[in-house]
């Protein structure tokens, strides 16, 4: 009997569905949260200098550390359902990576676009959210999307503490193969799953960039 039965193939697809539902929110959530991070180690001084401190000691501690021990730390001291204590770990290691990256957008942004927005009376808000950041984010998305396959590829560490993503829902059909064939097509099938996924990215910053050059 082949393994790539409905039954199987349904199996491995609600793993997918999960290791894209988690992908997309930890992406999205990071971005946000790097951002803030970004801007408070940008531009807190003074007084606040320790927040930048503090942020700036944050983002080197995660992004000096594997991704997987933060997952297993979150797995055994947070309570929860698993799919949304992976999010919050992922969130939490990638927000630091974000951050550098919507840093290293600011840091390309010329002063010239500060002063200008300090001429026609823009506070550092509206300077942030109408003029600087729609550039920052513009520069920064192929770093972003790079990113985001590193977030859809890692999350097959969730499989170690038995999350139902696609590579812990695929290694179980695996359980099921009697063949050195069965294994190799399964091996195959997940293989093409993620190139298809993270080659689609790909090509969608490839086509972005295409634009921005013509533009």
């Amino acid at each position: 009997m082949g393994v790539f039965t409905v039954s199987n193939v349904s199996f491995m697809l609600q793993g997918l569905l999960n290791t894209i539902v988690i992908s997309l929110a930890s992406i999205v959530l990071s971005i946000l949260a790097g951002t803030v991070l970004a801007l408070v180690k940008q531009y807190c001084a003074g007084r606040l200098r320790w927040l930048s401190w503090a942020v700036s000691a944050y983002i080197e501690l995660f992004r000096c550390t594997p991704n997987l021990l933060w997952i297993l730390i979150f797995r055994f001291t947070v309570k929860g359902d698993n799919v949304l204590v992976s999010i919050l770990a992922f969130t939490v290691f990638t927000s630091a990576v974000m951050a550098e990256i919507v840093r290293g957008g600011l840091n390309a942004v010329p002063k010239g676009q500060f002063e200008a927005a300090q001429s026609q009376s823009f506070g550092f808000f509206g300077t942030m959210r109408l003029i600087v950041l729609p550039q920052v984010f513009k520069a920064i998305v192929p770093a972003l999307f790079s990113q985001c396959t590193t977030v859809i590829k890692d999350t097959s560490y969730l499989r170690g503490i038995d999350v139902h993503e696609f590579m812990r829902n695929s290694a179980v059909v695996m359980g099921q193969a009697s063949t050195l064939a069965q294994i190799l097509l399964l091996y195959g099938f997940v293989l093409l799953t993620y190139f298809v996924l993270n080659f689609a990215i790909s090509l969608a910053v490839r086509s972005y960039q295409r634009r921005l050059a013509a533009a």
